[in-house]
């Protein structure tokens, strides 16, 4: 093997799997010798490949950790693996999974070859979660584009649905994306209006970068910091609920139901806690969240939300009392198992 580069590729690639080579192996396989073996090692530690040598009969070489991140090589199935867990976890907005994860699918769906995408593409059309997020789902591939619009520094344009569901185009200077895990969302320069806005991810639809670069606007904070920026804005536009609630159950119990976006518990004896924190989410989804703790809570305040939760466990007794083998109000029939599946 005569080409210096490839050779390097199918070293680096063989390096890759978790074991110690010998250093006849490695030329045997590349069909080198010995000596040019040794240097092309020493050309991968000049490139920041961290490989390991030992001495000795059995010794060889082996790639490590080191201080920073080299490229790596990924076969056709470890690249779809991983773009299809991205694509996953990006089209959900779970918590944690932040705007570094959706860089790196929008850098590894550019450089896949076209029958990787088709691959990619159909497993993920083919397949249904069990679980969804519980913010609107979003499809990854306007996620990307819009990643790769905030990387590049692009202005993009995008169809956009206001919450009343006025449709718009808007043409922006994308400044970055927000995750509050349950929702993403854009911080964006607005061209048109002349201002700084934060648009749902959910409701755009059909983004294009344009071409056209930009050099990066001051946020009206001066600090940079979009989540901060973001959380401003939306404390401006959403009244915010002031939640105090009793659980009958301990703190970590709790905390490990809750979203970390509502604030920690504090405990309250061994087998209560309480909750009291500000949220701009919807009063439905705080409902809901609280639901799906799963055990007797006490809701103190706000009134809207004791009122609205009042309200939800009216319709679910009806909904309950209503199936089939019920045997009045407030009746609930069955085990409540899974039937099995064939």
């Amino acid at each position: 093997m005569t080409d210096t580069p490839a050779r390097l590729l199918n070293l680096l690639s063989l390096l890759q799997t978790p074991r110690e080579w010998p250093g006849s192996e490695l030329a045997e396989r590349l069909d080198v010798t010995p000596r040019t073996i040794r240097r092309d090692i020493d050309r991968l530690r000049d490139l920041g490949y961290p490989v390991e040598a030992t001495r000795g009969s059995i010794g060889g070489y082996r790639l490590v950790a080191g201080s920073a991140m080299p490229p790596l090589l990924l076969d056709d199935e470890e690249a779809v693996a991983i773009a299809v867990g991205l694509r996953a976890g990006a089209g959900h907005a779970i918590e944690g999974v932040d705007e570094a994860s959706v860089r790196a699918l929008a850098k590894l769906e550019q450089v896949l070859p076209a029958r990787l995408r088709h691959r990619v593409s159909s497993l993920q059309n083919a397949t249904v979660p069990l679980t969804r997020g519980d913010g609107a789902t979003i499809d990854p591939r306007t996620l990307t584009a819009i990643a790769s619009a905030v990387t590049g520094r692009e202005r993009l344009r995008f169809a956009y649905r206001s919450g009343d569901g006025t449709d718009s185009r808007r043409q922006t200077e994308p400044y970055r994306l927000v995750s509050t895990g349950s929702r993403w969302y854009l911080v964006a320069y607005d061209m048109d209006r002349e201002d700084w806005r934060t648009f749902r991810v959910d409701r755009v639809s059909e983004p294009f970068a344009t071409g056209s670069r930009f050099t990066p606007r001051e946020l009206p904070t001066g600090d940079g910091d979009a989540a901060g920026f973001f959380a401003r804005s939306m404390s401006r536009t959403q009244s915010e609920l002031h939640i105090d609630v009793t659980f009958r159950a301990p703190a970590g119990f709790v905390t490990a139901r809750l979203p970390s976006t509502l604030g920690a518990v504090e405990p309250t004896g061994e087998q209560s806690c309480r909750l009291r924190t500000a949220s701009s989410d919807s009063l439905e989804w705080v409902a809901l969240r609280l639901a799906l703790v799963d055990c007797e809570f006490e809701a103190h305040g706000p009134a809207q939300l004791v009122e609205y939760l009042s309200g939800l466990g009216a319709r679910l007794s009806r909904a309950a009392s209503s199936g089939p083998g019920s045997s009045g109000p407030g009746a609930v029939s069955g085990s409540g198992a899974v039937p099995p599946t064939s």
